[in-house]
């Protein structure tokens, strides 16, 4: 469900990562990356799946939640993922310039963290690693042909 929500964010434009929470296995909030549609740079689906997920649940508290990723969450993302009390964190490509559970940082571990995580890596991961890397091979070569 959470590469779904990456094929809507690539259909618009968007750099293509989707995630979905799931509580008592009934999905509680959905959301896709729209930062460029936004322009809000804090429009990572991870953050739209939460507020999602907030409002529809009437709570800022998702306790007992899972969020689904296709890629590595980032720092910004681990914060608000452990301010909204989710559990656990399951997620596809490992993300080396950003990712904050282990492959650039490991914010996951970090003593303040109150509630720790069940982090679960590696989920589709060649599925959502090749959705990226093709639609940074389209940009790159749609800017070529647009020039300077």
């Amino acid at each position: 469900m959470a590469f779904e929500e990456a094929l809507k964010a690539r259909k618009i434009g968007e750099v293509p990562i989707g995630s979905v929470i799931v509580r008592d296995n009934a999905v509680i909030g959905r959301g896709y990356n729209l930062v460029e549609t936004r322009n809000d740079p804090t429009a990572h689906a991870e953050i739209i799946a939460i507020r999602d997920a907030a409002r529809q649940n009437q709570s800022w508290r998702l306790a007992g939640a899972s969020i689904y990723v296709t890629i590595e969450p980032c720092p910004m993302c681990v914060g608000a993922i452990h301010l909204a009390r989710i559990n656990q964190i399951v997620f596809g490509a490992n993300d080396i310039r950003f990712g904050a559970c282990g492959s650039y940082v490991d914010l996951t571990k970090l003593q303040s963290m109150t509630s720790p995580f069940d982090v679960v890596s590696g989920v589709n991961a060649e599925s959502a690693s090749e959705l990226l890397k093709e639609f940074f091979r389209e940009v790159r070569a749609k800017n070529k042909i647009a020039g300077p």
